[in-house]
């Protein structure tokens, strides 16, 4: 079955929103529709609307006029075996003592490593985006550094990668939230798989809003691999939820972004320990003074 898919950019979240909304309304009907934003500091988001049969040009344009979007790009994709290929192009990564592969990897597990099998049909995660990459770096340095957690929260964990790898470092229960319910139930079925049932508890939630977030405060730890803006935006939540000499590990921030995210946690009352630089991404490491 062809698939064709139709891109735009457009500025403001709110504009992008109502248009992908719009777009829900074509004939023929999308099978899906979705925005992104551009993190290149234009305040632009990408709208996209996926179809198995071509969509109408003429109405796409008239829409795009309408919202003050770019005309739409109009795409047919090659119908291609996804899973097959991630399998072929995701190769295991190594970030410290963590080893992050797929189950087409699982016989081929280096001695002395912390294996964390993430499926390489769900890609968001799999430790192989510089975001994700870094922050098990930065896990894996805390505790070679000695570094001890008692109470430990992943935000907006999509694969809940990061927090598996918390689990195996400290023998303590991770909580891990993401405002995605598909991402929360992929989570949960991830930590069955790794062995950490009961290790890692997967919650839906906005930031720490969650009873059980709440409960467990103040945290030793909280990790946060999302994008700069609502990083900057749960600052103030992060403060109050994160003990004195907690550390913070947040990426999801491009390089030129983060000395503004640095200042939106000084300003918080968090304190700069590391920065590194992976690509275009940073990972970035902070203390609650």
């Amino acid at each position: 079955m062809p698939t064709f898919t139709a891109l735009t950019h457009l500025k403001g979240r709110e504009a992008a929103e109502a248009l992908a909304e719009a777009c829900e309304d074509l004939t023929p009907e999308p099978v899906g529709t979705g925005i992104f934003e551009i993190e290149d500091g234009s305040e632009r988001w990408e709208v996209g609307a996926y179809f198995t049969e071509a969509p109408d040009e003429i109405t796409l344009a008239i829409l795009a006029a309408a919202y003050g979007a770019n005309p739409f790009a109009i795409s047919e994709l090659p119908e291609v075996d996804w899973v097959a290929h991630v399998k072929r192009e995701l190769t295991p990564v190594r970030a410290g003592r963590f080893y992050v592969h797929g189950s087409h990897d699982a016989d081929d597990i280096p001695e002395g490593v912390e294996a964390l099998w993430i499926e390489a049909a769900m890609a968001f995660g799999t430790g192989h985006h510089n975001t994700t990459k870094g922050c098990l770096e930065a896990l894996d340095r805390l505790a070679t550094d000695g570094f001890q957690a008692t109470r430990i929260a992943d935000i907006g964990c999509g694969t809940a990668v990061l927090a598996m790898a918390a689990a195996r470092l400290w023998p303590v229960t991770v909580l891990a939230s993401d405002i995605d319910p598909v991402a929360v139930d992929t989570a949960a079925a991830n930590v069955i798989a790794n062995g950490l049932d009961g290790r890692v508890e997967c919650l839906e939630a906005a930031g720490f809003d969650h009873p059980m977030l709440e409960g467990a405060a103040p945290y030793d730890l909280v990790l946060a691999n999302i994008l700069k803006q609502p990083l900057i935006d749960l600052a103030p939540d992060m403060a109050r939820h994160v003990a004195p000499a907690g550390r913070i590990i947040m990426s999801g921030i491009l390089t030129t972004q983060a000395d503004e995210v640095v200042a939106a946690y000084r300003k918080a009352g968090f304190a700069p320990d590391r920065r590194d630089d992976m690509g275009d991404w940073t990972t970035l490491v902070m203390t609650r003074a």
